[in-house]
């Protein structure tokens, strides 16, 4: 359950500092441009690690295998450990999230070469949420590059425990590092802690704001970073929101998902915009043209896809429609975005992140 703080306090800007990545040479960026599904598998003490789901994490030795274009099979000694907080709760989900972390020896030559830390997501409670998180991701790809790459693995997993146990091989994804998301868009991370909403570029954050909307996700802070990562080409420049975890959004709707109560929400399904208060409703009207030109390609992402259940694709496709009839409605769209300007209403809740 989220932890809710019902007011703002005041926010003190602090000095920004910059993580400037350093990845090795001749790293492989087909890991995040290909759309292939890309076949793996782990090995190590399942076990072990599946029951980590209390406390600190902690890392375990494991090798993670694939065979490259050619064939040629790759065995990368690494460590894993279970990640997360509401999904990393033990009897929550079949597979908890894990952290991939390699080490630069190990990965020259192979297609994690130059990477440290990725994150992978699991099947919580069946494929199909794994996939309409997947698609999340692929929606913002579409509005802009300052987004978090994925890529679909299937993960065939070797348990080499003292009781091992046979797996079913499933569907996942991993999600680009920060530091490379950030150096392919000439940007550095940036570690601040308690900023405002008003201090993000204005275009970057209605973008971001308006396709959590979209989503119907309402799992999100810029005040506490709560599943927000910011970036900035400098330390003097207003920094870039990114958006990540994607789980309790409407458009993704899992059994376990449900709003926080002080929203006010019946589901997470019930869309509601958490931007700040704009009364000058044109400070949207650029946004929503960007929406409105990506409209197509949004759709096909969900039409044309061949991993979705055509359930998932029809529910998926209304609930767009639902959000395309708002945005070009003039009194729907001043009545929903201008929400945070009611006195009355939630607009001032700030999530500040899991127990």
């Amino acid at each position: 359950m989220a932890k809710i703080i019902t007011c703002f306090r005041p926010f003190l800007l602090f000095f920004a500092v910059f993580v400037v990545p350093n990845f090795g040479f001749g790293q492989d960026s087909t890991l995040f441009d290909s759309e292939e599904i890309l076949e793996l598998s782990l090995k190590g003490d399942v076990r072990q690690l599946f029951k980590n789901t209390k406390g600190e994490a902690q890392y375990f030795d494991f090798s993670l295998g694939y065979a490259d274009e050619i064939g040629v099979q790759h065995s990368i000694p690494l460590r894993v450990r279970t990640r997360g907080h509401f999904r990393r709760q033990m009897n929550l989900c079949d597979y908890p999230p894990l952290l991939l972390n390699f080490t630069k020896e190990n990965t020259g030559n192979t297609i994690f070469s130059g990477q440290d830390k990725l994150k992978l997501v699991m099947p919580c409670q069946g494929e199909k949420y794994v996939l309409r998180e997947f698609y999340a991701y692929k929606v913002y790809n579409q509005l802009t590059p300052k987004s978090f790459k994925v890529r679909l693995v299937r993960l065939t997993i070797v348990d080499d425990s003292d009781k091992p146990k046979n797996y079913a091989s499933f569907l996942g994804f991993l999600i680009e590092e920060e530091e490379q998301m950030a150096k392919r868009n000439q940007m550095a991370a940036l570690d601040k802690e308690l900023v405002k909403p008003e201090s993000i570029e204005l275009n970057d954050f209605l973008r971001m704001s308006v396709f959590q909307y979209l989503i119907g996700n309402t799992d999100w802070s810029i005040q506490y970073r709560q599943n927000i990562k910011l970036i900035s080409p400098s330390e003097n420049q207003k920094p870039v929101a990114v958006p990540y975890d994607f789980d309790h959004a409407g458009i993704v709707r899992p059994p376990y998902a449900m709003p926080a109560p002080e929203l006010k929400l019946a589901t997470v399904a019930d869309r509601r915009y958490r931007g700040y208060c704009m009364e000058e409703m044109q400070l949207f009207e650029s946004i929503f043209s960007e929406f409105n030109t990506k409209k197509d390609a949004i759709y096909a992402l969900y039409a044309e896809s061949k991993l979705l259940d055509s359930k998932s694709i029809k529910s998926t496709i209304n609930y767009l429609d639902e959000f395309y009839a708002t945005i070009n409605n003039s009194k729907r769209v001043k009545a929903d975005f201008q929400y945070p300007c009611l006195s009355g209403g939630t607009g001032n809740v700030v999530i500040k992140g899991l127990k």
